[in-house]
């Protein structure tokens, strides 16, 4: 029973094209300026760094948001497994409009801290709060935020 999927939060195809097609092109541009017109040494390393910081997180964007969010009876957990949360030590939820929270998304905050982590477009972790959403439908964030606020109020 508790591994039974409650919810799921998949990256929208359209936002998933736009977000890496984005990085990517930026990417490219960078490359583009630094070996068409290449300006001075300093400039010219700046920009290739910059550029391959780009291609690195567009891939990293790629990959992070193939993968999806499950909520269960217990735990918060991507589709590799990777556990987000486990539901229990979930203390707050914050869905505000000034929240520090992912666009179309909710922050969680733990009672206890865990290591830092980061998925590209769909979710984050920074000590004890977890930041979900990014290239995510609105639909799913909410209905998923909803299943966890009746979790922490029933508790």
């Amino acid at each position: 029973m508790s591994d039974e999927v409650l919810a799921r939060i998949e990256a929208s195809p359209g936002r998933r094209l736009l977000g890496v097609g984005c990085m990517g092109l930026l990417a490219f541009m960078l490359f583009w300026v630094a070996f068409s017109t290449p300006p001075s040494l300093g400039w010219q390393a700046f920009l290739l760094a910059l550029g391959a910081a780009s291609a690195w997180l567009a891939l990293r964007m790629y990959q992070a948001t193939a993968l999806s969010l499950e909520l269960t009876e217990t735990t918060l957990r991507d589709s590799s497994g990777q556990i987000l949360a486990e539901i229990d030590q979930i203390a707050a939820m914050d869905r505000g409009f000034f929240a520090f929270k992912p666009s179309n998304g909710f922050l969680l905050k733990t009672r206890s801290a865990a290591p830092r982590a980061w998925r590209p477009g769909l979710w984050w972790r920074l000590g004890n709060r977890i930041g979900v959403g990014g290239m995510t439908p609105g639909s799913q964030s909410k209905a998923m935020a909803e299943i966890i606020a009746v979790k922490l109020a029933l508790r």
